[in-house]
């Protein structure tokens, strides 16, 4: 078998190993539930437009696909951020910092298993 020795497919194996080793517990339920109550880009507010899984701590920094950890992005916002910490992501793009973070504590405490 030929493995591919580009710049970025290496990166995706690094990528794939990091998911797989972290605790991952996000079902296909929660996820659903997150993009429902959110109903749009939790950092931009774009509506209309596919939302894609974005980890507010990313997995590169010991994040993990949790309901406390993930949020709905798009796409332009989610490649935008990439590894970055997501306050000081915010702030460089001028985005309200405040509401992003006090929405995701409150839906946090809302869908959260009592």
């Amino acid at each position: 078998m030929v493995v591919s020795r580009s710049r970025r497919a290496r990166a995706a194996r690094r990528r794939r190993a990091r998911v797989s080793a972290a605790d991952n517990d996000l079902t296909t339920a929660e996820w659903t539930a997150i993009r429902d109550a959110w109903a749009a880009c939790a950092y931009c507010g774009a509506t209309g437009v596919p939302l894609q899984r974005d980890c507010v701590l990313p997995i590169s920094r010991g994040g993990r696909y949790t309901l406390a950890n993930v949020v709905p992005a798009c796409r332009s916002c989610n490649a935008s951020k990439c590894n970055d910490e997501v306050t000081s992501w915010m702030r460089r793009r001028r985005l309200d910092e405040p509401r992003f973070l006090l929405r995701h504590r409150e839906l946090v405490a809302l869908l959260s298993p009592a």
